[in-house]
């Protein structure tokens, strides 16, 4: 049937109108004959792409360096924006700072030629990645791993490599190592020598005197003229005159700790666990403190395993807090408290590290690390801002005077604003005030440039969940030790921010005051009072998972040496194994336990009286496990040998030595170390050495290493140690 012929007329002039409007751009031109401009970013090459490819990133940004840092407490982080800056100062070069943990790495081999790559790359715990850096380093190393060209071949590839590690242990820097061994293998170009940072030593120092050479070698490889860059500022700081309150950061450490909004807890988000036990482990009549502290999880949706570790969140002492805020000028209280914006002029460079809008006092407070001993570097950027001739020929001295950097800085455990006040003239022992502080007219967006933010500090969880489900048990040591006497200052009493932290909080829950040195102070309440309910204190945590594990099979076992505060592991490690025997029990009697593999704990205190941890819960958990735990101590100021020498517990492993030979060796233990590594860990690893090497008829150095370090490959011999 034939459509009427007003139909064809209407429908025909739809199609008209449509095609017009379609095409009216060609056919219609703008009044001055130019074409209508794209759309900002149209044309990038990432506009619309894989947020995963840095390279990309690198070529819309027109950004020739492309910076991955593997970090686990943030140090890597904070040499990786460093290194940034200092390209862009010294040769204008913009870079791309990445988490590696958020790129893919097949078109590594298609960098530009005048691009190059610098890894930044810590160790951690015994030769591992850090968490963020597991894939890229198994792409870089796994030489089944194919690049875009089909192939494991990174030829034509220019990087720098600049590892973070500790001497201390036995698989020094072995990631920035494993790195560059591969990267070179692939036909990779590094540029300057590998740099190792020892952080036993002064990590600070290893960096400075690797950076120079390597730039100079940078500055002929890749073509960039020294000078090129500018001293702009990496933030731009504004005080707002009205700002909401309630969205004012002061202190919350995430979004949803400011609206009280809940959420996942973790290192983004920590959850303020309340405490429900505080006491002294330490006999009054010792010099020193150990702190222990039960926190309740209940409903946090935080879950942990023995063995794991808890962040906990610190905040500066409050003298300290003070003292930077009179050398800024900023002491007065409406200054202290001025709310202030800060945004990054290069995000890809440097982002804004800590929640803002936030006030000044805030910020020394709660988010960068004032209390750290300062490095070399920053006092040459600062000098140009001393309030004489003196004071900034004294910090320009010290930056580039490294034997009189380490007598008066390192000697001193000196402080950023404590140097400013002694390169002024001013008395660091007085309580700062305005009276007695000097005005420094530093730029606060110099101090947030220049101070890394302030970091959790973390400790071995001293419980199990299978006997304390909701709650996360801490022992720790409280830090304090004198400075070493120096022509500038004369020894004072330093103190670590984490434990002295943890030290407030001890004390203010449980109303007990000990007749030692007076301590700093710290702003417990947290911000808003939001760590405070009624009488109960809080303490922002979080939860970082460790290998440290017991093995499943309880016929295994287990040898653990752990002396001071090392036994906090252990502690958890002994609870789980009694509550396994408490349900095999209820199940199939004490005969249950018959085949099970013996936990012998090797432990070491001072003395009997002083500082000998949870004692009374040893003999206890033997009450429970009877022969199937075997406790030994070493008192290495109470009891000594015939000829008057000290016990220690690599001493008593020694004494001990035919049975853990026939454990190790014929029933397959498992044997774990915690504390020191510097002496312990290092005597404990030389004694069983000598123990397996003399077993197997050999020598310690030969057969016995040799069995140390099959046991470690195997995940027999674990060790979870600090410097």
């Amino acid at each position: 049937m034939a459509a009427p012929s007003s139909d064809v007329i209407v429908l025909s002039l739809g199609i008209i109108l449509a095609a017009l409007y379609l095409f009216r751009s060609s056919i219609f031109p703008t009044s001055d004959g130019k074409k209508l401009p794209p759309v900002p970013g149209g044309n990038r090459a990432n506009a619309s792409g894989d947020p995963r490819d840095f390279v990309a990133k690198m070529k819309a940004a027109k950004k020739r360096l492309a910076i991955f840092y593997g970090s686990q407490t943030g140090t890597a982080e904070e040499y990786a924006i460093r290194l940034a800056k200092e390209a862009k100062s010294r040769f204008g070069l913009a870079s791309l700072v990445c988490d590696p943990e958020e790129y893919d790495f097949e078109n590594l081999d298609q960098l530009p030629e005048d691009c190059a790559v610098i890894f930044v790359m810590a160790t951690y715990g015994e030769g591992e990645p850090t968490d963020n850096a597991v894939q890229l380093l198994q792409n870089i190393t796994e030489p089944d791993f194919s690049f875009s060209n089909g192939e494991h071949k990174l030829e034509g590839l220019r990087y720098v490599m600049f590892g973070l590690g500790n001497r201390t242990y036995e698989h020094y820097n072995e990631i920035a190592r494993k790195m560059d061994k591969a990267l070179t293998e692939a036909g990779a170009k590094r540029i300057g020598e590998r740099g190792e940072g020892d952080d036993d030593k002064s990590m600070e120092e290893d960096y400075l005197e690797w950076k120079e050479p390597m730039w100079k070698e940078f500055s002929a490889v890749m073509q960039a003229e020294e000078g090129g860059g500018g001293d702009t500022p990496d933030f731009a700081v504004t005080e707002l005159d009205t700002h909401p309150l309630e969205k004012v950061y002061l202190g919350e450490l995430s979004a949803r700790a400011l609206t009280r909004t809940k959420g996942i807890h973790d290192a983004k988000n920590p959850y303020p666990a309340p405490i429900t036990s505080a006491k002294e482990l330490f006999a009054i009549s010792a010099d020193r403190n150990c702190v222990h502290l039960e926190l309740n999880i209940e409903g946090s949706g935080i879950n942990y395993q023995h063995g794991d570790h808890v962040g906990v969140w610190p905040s500066n002492p409050e003298i300290e807090v003070d003292r930077f805020l009179h050398t800024l000028g900023l002491g007065l209280q409406e200054r202290r408290e001025a709310i202030i914006s800060i945004e990054s002029l290069d995000p890809a460079l440097a982002k804004v590290p800590f929640p803002v809008p936030t006030t000044y006092a805030t910020v020394l407070r709660h988010y960068i690390d004032i209390s750290a001993v300062v490095g070399r570097q920053i006092l040459g950027n600062l000098a140009k801002y001393a309030p004489s001739p003196e004071a900034e020929q004294f910090l320009r001295d010290l930056s580039t005077d490294k034997g009189l950097y380490a007598n008066i800085i390192g000697n001193g455990c000196l402080k950023l604003a404590e140097v400013l006040q002694l390169a002024a003239g001013d008395d660091i022992r007085a309580l700062p005030s305005a009276d007695n502080t000097t005005v420094w007219k530093i730029p606060f967006d110099m101090i947030v440039s220049n101070i890394p933010r302030l970091q959790p500090r973390y400790y071995s969880i001293s419980s199990s969940p299978k006997l304390h489900a909701n709650s996360i048990h801490i022992t720790a040591v409280v830090l304090k030790y004198e400075s070493i006497d120096n022509p500038k200052v004369h020894p004072r009493w330093i103190y670590g921010v984490g434990t002295n932290f943890l030290l407030n909080l001890k004390e203010a829950t449980s109303g007990e005051k000990l007749p030692l040195i007076a301590m700093p102070t710290y702003a417990i309440t947290g911000p808003r009072g939001m760590y405070k309910e009624e009488t109960v204190y809080k303490v922002p945590i979080h939860v970082r998972r460790s290998t440290f594990r017991l093995p499943t099979n309880p016929r295994s076992p287990i040898i653990m040496i752990g002396p001071g505060t090392g036994v906090a592991p252990f502690r958890g490690f002994v609870q789980e194994r009694v509550a396994l025997a408490r349900r095999t029990i209820e199940k199939t009697g004490k005969e249950g336990l018959a085949d099970w593999g013996r936990m012998s704990l090797f432990y070491g205190c001072r003395k009997s009286t002083e500082d000998y941890l949870y004692k009374d819960e040893w003999q206890q958990y033997k009450q429970e496990l009877e022969d199937k735990f075997a406790f030994h101590v070493a008192f290495s100021r109470e009891v000594y040998r015939p000829d008057g020498s000290k016990i220690y517990v690599q001493d008593l492993v020694w004494d001990d030595r035919d049975m853990i030979a026939d454990e190790i060796l014929n029933k397959k233990a498992y044997v774990y170390i915690c504390g020191d590594a510097k002496s312990m860990a290092h005597s404990v690893e030389q004694k069983l050495a000598q123990i397996l090497g003399a077993a197997k008829g050999g020598s310690a150095e030969k057969e016995g290493a040799e069995a140390v370090k099959l046991l470690k490959e195997r995940s027999r011999l674990m060790l979870d140690v600090w410097s």
